[in-house]
């Protein structure tokens, strides 16, 4: 069974737009990463600040792996901090975080329906 991770990032009420957008042009990007299942960024339709990106992994090596690589470290523009949108580094351009802090849940599929 997969492995979900999920990182809650609590961005300022004004900023969600913005992580959205860094999401949306990250897509494909993780296209061919060993073990990656799929990603969905989950905007709070309440008066919540906290987002939430799922990711499924084919295991916690394969997320690990990737957490560890080159990829990531430039996905997210800085090393070891798995959170706020990503820097923007991608492109070239250097852009502060949206998120103002951010918690990283692991869970595994238990049953499916």
């Amino acid at each position: 069974m997969s492995v979900i991770k999920i990182n809650a990032i609590t961005v300022p009420a004004d900023a969600g737009d913005e992580l959205g957008r860094r999401f949306a042009a990250l897509h494909g990007s993780m296209e061919g990463t060993p073990g990656f299942e799929g990603f969905e960024l989950l905007e709070p339709t309440d008066d919540r600040t906290t987002w939430l990106v799922i990711t499924r992994w084919t295991s916690e090596q394969d997320y690990e792996n990737w957490r560890n690589s080159e990829q990531f470290q430039r996905s997210h523009g800085r090393s070891g901090d798995d959170a706020e949108g990503g820097s923007g580094e991608e492109s070239g351009e250097k852009k502060a975080p949206v998120g103002m802090s951010s918690e990283l849940w692991s869970y595994r599929v238990s049953v499916t329906g």
